[in-house]
């Protein structure tokens, strides 16, 4: 059983940086593929990043490719992803999920947190 906790978003200008932190509780938590995701209001919740176990193999959505990047540090139970210049269309709850399989795609992970509001002013 994983739990997951995202914090570190909040209000930035279109531009700007943030870097979210999902924070992990589990044993097992260095064999679990993980991704971010979100979900803008009024539209489905769509594939951002992920990340396998070792952190050396990552993915990116094309709309965040170079500006995004997705990170862990298995010894601190935590995942991150710096979001640098920013877009208002960027604008939706972040959340961090975790699955217990070797497959690096969206789908199929079983382990999400209650997401974090990140805001794009323009």
């Amino acid at each position: 059983q994983v739990q997951l906790v995202e914090s570190g978003g909040g209000l930035v200008q279109a531009g700007g940086s943030l870097r979210l932190s999902c924070a992990a509780s589990g044993r097992t938590f260095s064999n679990y593929v993980m991704g971010w995701f979100r979900q803008a209001p009024g539209k489905e919740r769509e594939f951002v990043a992920i990340i396998n176990w070792s952190g050396a193999t990552t993915y990116y959505a094309d709309s965040v490719k170079g500006r995004f990047t997705i990170s862990r540090d298995n010894a601190k139970l935590s995942m991150y992803l710096q979001m640098n210049s920013l877009k208002p269309e960027d604008t939706a709850v972040y959340y961090c999920a975790a699955k217990n399989r070797p497959t690096m795609s969206p789908y199929g992970y079983d382990y999400w947190g209650q997401g974090t509001q990140v805001t794009v002013s323009s």
